[in-house]
């Protein structure tokens, strides 16, 4: 377990670096670097102590040992240029052992300051290589920092989604591993890790607490067993039966020190080319464990002739590369993008079909769109190969992750809800004992066919799609197909929608928009009125349910009584109600979770190809109470619904008003505002993943910062731009352009940020101007008025600094302004007791529905 010292020593020696070294991998770097150059001097003392000689610093390394180099009859810069020499010096001696001549290739210091190497190096003592597990977590902790792999797709893979594969897959110690894109090692030390503590001699099968289940972000592995079941022997085995290659030189640095420090003396890592390079074809795995990247250079990958499946994609290569490469036992955890899930495209098909039809695959386990937060919000999933397990049942296991233990905001916040263990149970039952053992119906599980997953050629993985066997146990009505209660009609396809067909004073065709918006009042296609006989099994009419159905799926509307006379196009599914169903009580049940996640929606939430279908659709099933209980059941939905949409009514008429006194004086802002600035008009590098906020114009809202889709920039851009705009608690911001303009205080963020230039930042003078009243002012009608508008009164589009300089506002005494803050302030509380009414009644609304799907 990492210790509080050591992780602020970590934490210190980046502060130290980051006004010089601000990217947070050239930290990682720079600390790496002069760990391993003091922890080679600390194991020639060891050696010198029990009677033995150096064997790093000696020759032409002795000057460069580090109690010479830190010596204080060094000046600054003799340091410096020591430690500079060293660097260049370590990678060529010969005497030097290969892992660390490749630790020291390429590394320099990438700035000319003695003062800030001496407090680095200084912080750099205080550790020592006496504690080999400490440096290990230390180093993990370290290398937590980094949020980025690379620029190839290869995002840091979460620790406890690392752990939890690892112990499904759930490796042994006479199993050769590998990882094909390893990045910094996480995967190879956790499944050594996991090693050790299921031989340990303590260890209890029964009592035994899976790691990534423990809610200590401290321990980043978990602890050390006590007392190793692992001989001598074993364990030199294991360490030279871990393997990894990565493509990036850094990379390759990063997991050779991170072997190191957690007891492999040879790492056996290496820079290699997994899906171009053949040197390495041949070795075979029993265990490999992976998150490969994701991205797909232009162009894409041109791999050599030895793959089965003919791709230039970089996940399905990598894919077919770990099944081809496990031993007749082998085992895999693969974490993949969600192309790999569904896509329709011929490789992805080819490969999903080898891993079902030749007996890879035997679960796959959905994750969370928001795992990879806040460096992507990519839709993943987990594929799990077992060639043994998978031959032994006609069936694969889909398992489906809500939640993972944190929130799937930028933050990433721990919280309390976490499917992760249950997950795991499900998981390890279907395997218990070798035997594929019966699992009880949950929401989280689904068992399916290998016949079914082939039965249409496209070998889809997407886990809800197969969700049929819905247990309606507890509901209270007779359960009907939806094709015996509605009517289907899919609009005209290609031939049908000719261009001469269109006219501009013909008939409405309808399209996504309308059902999307529920919008019935704009059309921008017209059919000729002399063709519309033709088209008449198109025709909508009043009271028919128009269904999205491709792009974004299932987005409902139904047909008003003041409709215009039209028909739907091919995006639409148009559905018409028969006499045992009412309409609104049929969408309720379309719209529901039931029927969208299970038939409509993948987990991704983007449609499932041809899923809107007439023959898929047909064979949904619903409950059908009498057609008095579906009108009962209407009217108190709507009567909900009127409630809500009457508070919505006030919490969007609701702005702060100031009756403006005509005694007080009007002053210009550049007069009562101790800072007037915009953002910075430098852009940052968007394809470098960072770690702080950058707020745009898209994040001011009147009620605050919206954080829901917040930019994160590198820590060498923010620098920049905070340096030009920085920021206090309680500034004022306003949108600059007078067509979006907003204006919110960021007294809801805690944290350090940036600006875009089409931001101003107010601040007003203490003495003199409120924040507070000056954004509650600028929010409310007159103070925007007056702010859209030039000395002149001409409205204008933007608002340049000069103009905000110039802008007036009424000024009344700093103690009415307190007063006038405070009763805006009681009038907002009773607008946010307005929206948990909204909350409460949209709350019934999900609740009734539920109860009528009998959950």
């Amino acid at each position: 377990m990492l210790d509080n010292e050591t992780k602020q020593r970590i934490n210190s020696a980046r502060q130290i670096l980051v006004g010089k070294v601000p990217d947070p991998k050239a930290q990682v770097e720079q600390i790496t670097t002069a760990l391993i150059y003091k922890f080679m001097d600390d194991m020639d003392r060891e050696n010198e102590d029990l009677g033995g000689k150096a064997s790093f610093f000696t020759g032409a390394l002795k000057k460069f040992s580090w109690g010479k180099m830190m010596s204080r009859a060094n000046s600054g810069e003799q340091r410096w240029d020591l430690y500079t020499r060293a660097l260049v010096e370590f990678s060529k001696a010969k005497h030097v052992p290969e892992l660390f001549r490749t630790i020291f290739k390429g590394a320099f210091l990438p700035y000319r300051d003695p003062e800030t190497l001496n407090l680095f190096l200084k912080e750099i003592a205080g550790f020592s290589y006496g504690n080999s597990e400490n440096l290990g977590n230390a180093f993990e902790y370290l290398l937590s920092i980094l949020g980025s792999q690379g620029d190839a797709g290869q995002f840091r893979t979460p620790r406890h989604i690392i752990d939890f594969i690892v112990e499904v897959v759930n490796p042994g110690k006479s199993d050769k591993i590998l990882d094909p894109a390893c990045g910094t090692a996480g995967f190879l030390i956790s499944a050594y890790k996991h090693i050790q503590r299921i031989n340990a001699s303590n260890y209890d099968e029964k009592k035994y607490k899976p790691v990534f289940t423990i809610k200590d972000p401290e321990a980043v592995y978990g602890e050390t067993p006590k007392v190793s079941g692992l001989s001598p022997d074993d364990r030199k085995k294991l360490t030279g039966n871990v393997v990894g290659y990565d493509i990036s030189p850094d990379m390759v640095r990063l997991s050779l020190v991170n072997m190191y420090l957690h007891g492999f003396p040879t790492p056996e890592i290496f820079e290699y080319d997994t899906l171009t390079y053949e040197d390495r074809w041949g070795d075979n795995f029993d265990v490999i464990l992976a998150n490969p990247p994701f991205m797909t250079p232009k162009g894409g990958i041109r791999p050599h002739s030895r793959f089965q499946v003919k791709a230039k994609r970089a996940e399905v290569l990598f894919v077919d590369y770990i099944a081809e490469h496990l031993t007749i036992n082998g085992k895999a955890g693969i974490i993949v993008p969600e192309g790999i899930i569904f896509q329709s495209s011929n490789a992805y098909k080819a490969l999903r079909k080898m891993l079902v039809e030749d007996n890879y695959l035997w679960a796959v386990v959905s994750l969370p769109a928001g795992v990879f937060q806040p460096y992507s919000g990519v839709k993943t999933s987990i594929l799990f190969l077992d060639k043994q397990a998978a031959k032994k049942s006609d069936e694969i296991i889909f398992v489906k992750v809500e939640n993972d233990g944190f929130d799937l905001g930028a933050q990433r916040r721990q919280i309390d809800k976490n499917d992760l263990p249950e997950a795991y149970n499900i998981l390890k039952n279907f395997l218990k004992g070798g035997e594929f053992v019966e699992l009880k119906q949950n929401r989280l599980v689904n068992r399916v066919k290998k016949k079914e997953i082939a039965e249409n050629g496209e070998y889809n993985l997407t886990g809800d799609r197969y969700r049929e066997a819905v247990d309606y146990s507890r509901v209270k009505w007779p359960m009907v197909k939806l094709g015996d209660v509605c009517e289907f009609i899919r609009g005209p396809f290609g031939g049908s929608l000719k261009k001469e067909i269109f006219k501009k004073d013909g008939f409405l065709v309808y399209e996504q928009y309308h059902a999307i918006n529920n919008d019935f009042s704009f059309g921008r296609y017209f059919i000729d009125k002399n063709k519309f006989d033709e088209m008449k099994r198109f025709e909508v009419k009043s009271g028919d349910l128009l269904m999205s159905c491709s792009g974004t799926m299932g987005k409902i509307a139904i047909v008003p009584d003041n409709f215009k006379k039209g028909i739907v196009n091919q995006a639409l599914l148009k559905l018409t109600p028969k006499d045992n169903i009412n309409n609104i009580y049929l969408k309720m049940l379309l719209i529901s979770d039931a029927v969208q996640s299970n038939s409509i929606q993948n987990e991704a939430g983007a449609g499932i190809k041809n899923v809107a279908s007439v023959k898929i659709l047909k064979k949904i099933q619903i409950p059908i109470p009498p057609l008095e209980v579906q009108r009962e059941i209407v009217a108190e939905l709507e009567s909900y619904q009127k409630v809500i949409d009457g508070a919505r009514q006030v919490v969007e008429n609701w702005k702060p008003r100031i009756k403006i006194d005509p005694d007080w004086e009007m002053v210009k802002l550049g007069d009562v505002c101790e800072k007037i600035m915009d953002g910075t008009h430098f852009s940052p590098n968007n394809s470098v993943v960072g770690e702080k906020l950058y707020i745009t114009a898209k994040n001011i809202k009147e009620a605050g910062i919206d954080l829901s889709n917040i930019t994160y920039i590198s820590q060498k851009d923010h620098q920049k731009i905070y340096k030009r705009c920085p920021l206090i608690f309680g500034d004022v911001l306003y949108i600059k352009d007078g067509a979006t303009a907003g204006i919110a205080t960021i007294n809801t963020i805690k944290e350090d940020f940036s600006l875009l230039s089409s931001v101003a930042v107010l601040r007003g003078t203490k003495d003199k101007l409120n924040n507070l009243f000056l954004c509650f002012y600028l929010n409310s009608p007159k103070g925007k008025e007056r702010m859209l508008s030039n000395i002149g009164g001409v409205a204008i589009t933007r608002l340049t600094l000069t103009k905000i300089n110039k802008a007036t506002i009424p000024l009344p005494p700093l103690k009415t302004q307190k007063q006038i803050v405070a009763e805006i302030e009681k009038e907002q509380k009773s607008i946010e007791e307005v929206k948990k009414l909204i909350e409460i009644h949209e709350q019934k609304i999900k609740d009734r529905i539920a109860e009528v799907w009998g959950e």
